[in-house]
């Protein structure tokens, strides 16, 4: 049987555009779609008046791998960024991640033994059954109730007693007074915004937009001979094991004919009051002496089946559905997963073109 294609792939996301990007380049036809208008996935970055609007949330790359840095180097140029994450919890500020001046504007500790100290009094120090005993076993009762707790719960819609412990333990803890958020090698923002990127990624490759998989899946199926599929796993297998649990969010996004809004790109609301978990401020992920700014409030929902996934909620009982459909994944023919969504973990972007990378090495060397 011929077909007109050699892959198709389902999404224009991070993971679908640099698969697309090195199949193409080792000779292979590929026909990409994304049911959304736009390609880069939650990466997409639209251009305001100059101002480069991260539509589906903050994005900042970051990874300690050269190879990777110098890959996506290609497609843009970036801008070195410090991401220096303000919280404000009822009026107050504090920094994150927490470090020296988080606990200095706490307690007014200058020395980190003193830091130290006050936590260690404060620690859970039993069995760490959920994020809450995780959270006070890492930083105690002050920082947990003012800038982990209520954000949380707002953030998964669950109490902090009914989440696993691993939510909490990338964020990082340091008696420094370092308050970039990573300590990777590479942090940087595309001058540009993202969607250059993708753009570049699939120059040459045809791509279909507005396009949903699943109400034409066996015409769509049968102009290729593989099929890369970076959607919801559960959606690909009908539910058949039951619906993975995600969570969305919705922004609220307003142009503003002032300067300045807040003076920093994501100012998180650790109070339990406060309905939205943060705002952006868009134009100081890449400022270029922009007059106007653009700021984002963000609230978490429900995920619905109608609104995007955006957080898997990787309990107990989820993993157990997903590995499910991770059985029924690897025996496969014809389909191969890949991503966040088909692969039910909440990736950052350098994880997933790593990934992307390695796949599209393995399909080429068949």
């Amino acid at each position: 049987m011929s077909f007109e294609y050699d892959y198709l792939i389902v999404g224009a996301g991070p993971f679908g555009s640099t698969c697309a990007h090195e199949l193409k380049n080792a000779g292979k036809k590929c026909l990409v779609i994304d049911k959304r208008k736009v390609i880069g996935g939650n990466c997409y970055t639209q251009n305001i008046d100059g101002i480069h609007v991260h539509r589906y949330g903050a994005h900042i790359f970051h990874t300690n791998d050269d190879k990777i840095w110098n890959y996506v180097n290609q497609f843009a140029t970036f801008r070195q960024y410090t991401h220096n994450v303000i919280a404000n919890y009822e009026g107050k500020v504090f920094t994150l991640p927490f470090n020296m001046w988080t606990f200095n504007q706490l307690w007014g500790v200058i020395d980190p033994v003193e830091a130290r100290h006050i936590i260690e009094t404060q620690k859970w120090t039993g069995q760490i059954t959920n994020l809450e005993e995780q959270a006070l076993s890492m930083v105690g009762k002050d920082v947990y109730e003012k800038l982990i707790k209520h954000y949380t719960e707002k953030q998964w819609n669950k109490s902090c007693k009914d989440l696993p412990p691993s939510i909490i333990k990338r964020l990082p803890v340091r008696f420094t007074w370092d308050s970039n958020y990573f300590n990777d090698k590479y942090t940087g923002i595309p001058i540009g915004g993202y969607t250059q990127i993708f753009e570049k990624m699939l120059e040459g490759v045809e791509v279909r937009l507005n396009v949903d998989y699943f109400e034409n899946k066996e015409t769509l199926d049968s102009l290729a001979e593989k099929v890369i599929y970076t959607g919801p796993i559960d959606r690909f297998y009908n539910y058949e094991f039951g619906k993975l649990e995600y969570r969305s969010l919705e922004w609220d996004t307003h142009q503003l004919q002032k300067n300045n809004f807040q003076g920093v790109p994501v100012m998180n609301y650790t109070d339990g009051e406060t309905k939205y978990t943060r705002i952006l401020e868009h134009k100081w992920f890449d400022y270029q002496g922009q007059t106007s700014t653009i700021i984002s409030y963000e609230y978490p929902k429900n995920y619905d089946g109608t609104n995007e996934p955006y957080y898997p909620i990787r309990d107990e009982l989820n993993t157990k559905i997903y590995h499910k459909y991770e059985s029924l994944a690897k025996e496969e023919k014809k389909y191969i997963f890949g991503g966040r969504l088909a692969s039910y973990v909440y990736y950052d972007m350098h994880q997933i073109i790593a990934q992307a990378l390695k796949l599209s090495n393995e399909l080429i060397s068949l």
